[in-house]
């Protein structure tokens, strides 16, 4: 007998985000079978929680696990068999920390930064920083590892105060240079 005969490709959830609403009112049921109780989002919550779902904030790297853990959380916590906006704040903040860190899982930054700023960093400039922390950690001054960082731009520039720069740079992320030496 031949397994491979055919392929298929099968779009996760994050490439059918049109998916997420009714697969959202199926996890509801889910939980309500499991557990003996009907538990229900006020309209503001579920608006917020699903703007958020089918927003490209989220990942869902997991996949139907990310989404039914999610309502399985919500649904626990909720007070009284209402999931309310507070829920779904506290739960999107969870999912992006998850999120950021399946992205990121050995940039360096989960120690130097609070859950909440690493939420919120945009891939780009997660990559950029994860970059400068680790030239900054193989350097031994802050101007050695300005001179590295800005080497092609310095040329160009009237004055070349890279570890100003570098400071500066820094300090947009609340990060100070002997925070990176001691970490």
């Amino acid at each position: 007998m031949t397994l491979n005969l055919w392929t298929f490709a099968l779009p996760g959830l994050a490439d059918r985000r049109e998916d997420i609403a009714p697969n959202l009112d199926y996890e509801l049921d889910r939980f309500a079978e499991r557990e003996g109780t009907r538990v229900t989002f006020n309209k503001e919550a579920r608006e917020r929680y699903l703007a958020f779902a089918m927003s490209a904030q989220a990942g869902w790297s997991g996949n139907f696990r990310d989404l039914a853990a999610s309502v399985t959380r919500m649904a626990t916590f909720s007070p009284k068999g209402r999931i309310d906006s507070d829920c779904v704040d506290a739960e999107v903040m969870r999912l992006k920390r998850l999120w950021s860190v399946d992205a990121g899982a050995d940039d360096g930054l989960a120690p130097l930064l609070p859950p909440e700023a690493l939420a919120t960093l945009d891939p780009f400039d997660r990559v950029q920083l994860s970059h400068v922390v680790a030239i900054c950690r193989s350097s031994r001054t802050l101007s050695d590892a300005g001179r590295t960082l800005f080497a092609a731009s310095r040329a160009r520039r009237t004055s070349s105060n890279d570890a100003d720069r570098l400071r500066k740079y820094l300090q947009r992320f609340g990060l100070e240079w002997s925070s990176l030496t001691r970490a």
